[in-house]
C-alpha cells in the first residue's frame, strides 16, 4: 500500500516545529508501524536526509518506550495496543497519516517525535519502590496473599510507563499512572509499612512536575495500552486524602 505521512519534525525544544509531508511507497499490510517508519528513514537517508527521530526499545508492547499520536490518538486506532504492535493492516492504500509527539507541558519535545519523559521516572524516585529492610530474600510463600490481591496488583503492575494517558488526557493529568504505580506496591503485604508516606510522596512530586487535575474524562483508559483503570485513580485519591488527614508529609511542629 502507499500512504501519506504528516509528520512532526521539530530539531529541539527551543524550536518552533511543523509538519513535513512524506510518502510511503509499497509498504506491506504485515509490518509495524515502526518498521514502516524505519522504511521511510531509509528513504530519507538515501535522499541526503535527516531521519525521523523516535523511540523505541523492545518493539514488543512491553517497555514503553515506543508512543506518538496518530490521527490524534495516542498509539493509534487500535485498543490496548502499543505503537509498536500497531500493525499496518489496521490502514488502507491511499490513508493519509498524521504523526505526533505526546503533547503535554511535563513531556518536552527533544527532537522530531521523541519527549523527554523523565518526570515519569521522577515520580517513581519519589516513592515507587520499598524500602523497608528484610534481610535474606524469604521463600515466596511465606507471605500470604489473598489471589484477589495478587491478581488486582498484577493488573496495576502492568502499566509500562509509556505515557499514553498523559498525551491523550485533555488536562495532560497522570494520575493514572501515578495510581498505578501507588497501587500495585500498596495493595501487597510488603507495600503496607510504606504506603502512607508512599502515596504522599508520589502525588506532590506529579504536581511539582507539572502535570494537569484529572477531571474525569476518562480518555486514559480509553488508549492505555495495557487497560489500566481508572478505578485506581479512585484509590489514589482515597488514599491521599487518608495520609494528608494523618498528617503524612507534614513539616514537624516543635514546641
Amino acid at each position: 500500500m502507499n500512504l501519506t505521512l504528516r509528520v512532526w519534525r521539530q530539531k529541539g525544544p527551543d524550536d518552533t516545529g511543523r509538519f513535513e509531508t512524506y510518502e510511503a511507497k509499497n509498504v506491506s499490510e504485515d509490518m509495524s508501524f515502526l518498521e514502516m517508519l524505519d522504511q521511510v528513514n531509509e528513504m530519507l537517508i538515501g535522499r541526503g536526509e535527516e531521519p525521523v527521530q523516535f523511540d523505541h526499545d523492545c518493539r514488543e508492547g512491553i517497555c514503553g518506550s515506543c508512543g506518538v499520536m496518530i490521527d490524534g490518538q495516542a498509539h493509534g486506532p487500535q485498543r490496548g495496543t502499543a505503537a509498536c504492535q500497531l500493525h499496518m493492516r489496521a490502514y488502507e492504500d491511499g490513508d493519509t497519516l498524521v504523526i505526533e509527539p505526546w503533547r503535554a507541558t511535563a513531556f518536552p519535545v527533544l527532537r522530531d517525535l521523541m519527549v523527554d519523559r523523565s518526570a515519569f521516572d521522577r515520580i517513581i524516585q519519589a516513592g515507587g519502590y520499598i524500602s523497608v529492610s528484610t534481610g535474606e530474600a524469604p521463600e515466596a510463600n511465606l507471605i500470604p496473599v489473598p489471589k484477589e490481591r495478587a491478581d488486582a496488583a498484577f493488573d496495576a503492575a502492568a502499566c509500562i510507563g509509556c505515557g499514553a494517558c498523559v498525551a491523550q488526557c485533555p488536562n495532560g493529568a497522570a494520575q493514572l499512572f501515578t495510581a498505578a504505580k501507588v497501587a500495585h506496591l500498596g495493595l501487597l503485604p510488603q507495600g503496607q509499612p510504606e504506603r502512607e508516606r508512599r502515596v504522599v510522596a508520589m502525588v506532590e512530586q506529579m504536581e511539582a512536575e507539572g502535570f494537569g487535575s484529572c477531571s474525569n474524562y476518562r480518555e486514559c483508559e480509553a488508549v492505555c495500552p495495557k487497560g489500566i483503570s481508572i478505578d485506581w485513580i479512585a484509590r489514589l485519591n482515597r488514599d491521599y486524602l487518608k495520609a494528608k488527614l494523618k498528617g503524612v508529609g507534614e513539616p514537624v511542629r516543635r514546641a
